[in-house]
């Protein structure tokens, strides 16, 4: 991982490409630009048969620039940093600061290719990105940019993970009827993507959702709890109730868990109490700055989510599933 500190001054985690991959992605890169540059030449020399022979040189050394050169530059520029062979290696070249290039950087990165990459069969790029702690080719320091991974496998993006197990059944009579979908949208994204996050960004984050449910429910956090935890168990119960309601009363409360129970939370919170669930768990070490949980911080307001439809329904008091539309998740197997 390599971090990154924005504009903004949030810091981002970024995985830099490793040698093979981008070998790799140039290699393509580079058969697909000959393949373009054959074609171009038979074309040419089809055409400009009558021409002398000075003249012909001259359009061939225009055309091996154009293809080879201004090519790769052109297409970077417009792809924001994904060519041909490092869109198939699921590669990409940002800024330093993790955001998109623009033409002055795959200018730089394009010209000095020439010297690095064609001019010396890539020796000198394989040195350069050997010795690099972030795995930099010489265009890359000085264009000021980094090559990095962003294909992420579907069962590493998709998986949320299950709160731990001395917070299952504790939100059952929890009222979610005023929740509204971008909310539960924002606090699954979350989720699923926590442990890419600084961790005192990712608290943060945390806290405002947790804030956020928990105006919106008219249900403080309970205290002791942390908030990536409470916005865990919170969402299994809400799937548990959208499972109920498509299957029916007899289905088993509290799926979802689609791994070890409290698997997931080892390392980012403390370990869970041996008491039964109803007994508080101890107080959880939070970043030094950060409020309390259930507190929103500054400057932030839960109007950013959509109001709840028109159709929500509260949960009736015998405590059955409500008869509001189904919010678009799919209930847990």
């Amino acid at each position: 991982m390599s971090e990154l500190v924005t504009g903004e001054a949030v810091a981002l985690e970024l995985r830099p490409a490793r040698l093979p991959s981008r070998a790799l992605a140039v290699l393509l890169d580079l058969a697909a630009a000959v393949a373009v540059y054959v074609a171009v030449t038979i074309a040419l020399v089809a055409a400009t048969a009558s021409l002398d022979e000075a003249a012909q040189t001259a359009i061939s050394i225009a055309m091996f620039v154009l293809v080879l050169v201004g090519g790769p530059i052109v297409v970077e520029t417009l792809s924001q940093g994904r060519s041909l062979g490092k869109m198939a290696c699921g590669l990409r070249v940002v800024r330093d600061d993790g955001g998109p290039i623009r033409f002055r950087h795959a200018l730089v990165r394009g010209l000095i290719g020439v010297i690095e990459i064609l001019m010396t069969f890539g020796v000198v790029a394989c040195i350069a990105s050997l010795v690099s702690a972030r795995g930099r080719r010489l265009g890359d320091v000085f264009a000021g940019t980094l090559v990095v991974r962003e294909r992420v496998s579907a069962g590493q993006a998709g998986f949320v993970p299950p709160p731990p197990p001395w917070l299952a059944g504790r939100f059952e009579g929890l009222d979610l009827s005023a929740v509204p979908d971008g909310l539960w949208l924002a606090v699954r994204q979350y989720l699923t993507r926590m442990r890419q996050l600084d961790p005192q960004v990712g608290w943060s984050m945390a806290e405002r959702l947790a804030g956020d449910l928990a105006e919106r429910t008219g249900t403080p956090v309970p205290p002791g709890v942390p908030p990536a935890a409470y916005l865990a168990a919170v969402l299994q119960e809400r799937q548990a109730r959208e499972a109920r309601r498509a299957f029916g009363n007899g289905a088993a409360v509290g799926g979802g868990q689609a791994g070890p129970a409290g698997a997931g939370w080892a390392g980012n919170h403390a370990p869970p109490p041996a008491q039964p669930p109803v007994a508080v768990p101890p107080a959880v070490h939070r970043p030094s700055g950060y409020p309390s949980p259930g507190h929103s911080s500054p400057g932030h307001s839960s109007a950013a989510y959509p109001p709840a439809g028109p159709g929500a329904a509260s949960p009736r008091a015998d405590g059955a599933a409500d008869e509001r539309p189904s919010t678009g998740f799919v209930p847990p197997a």
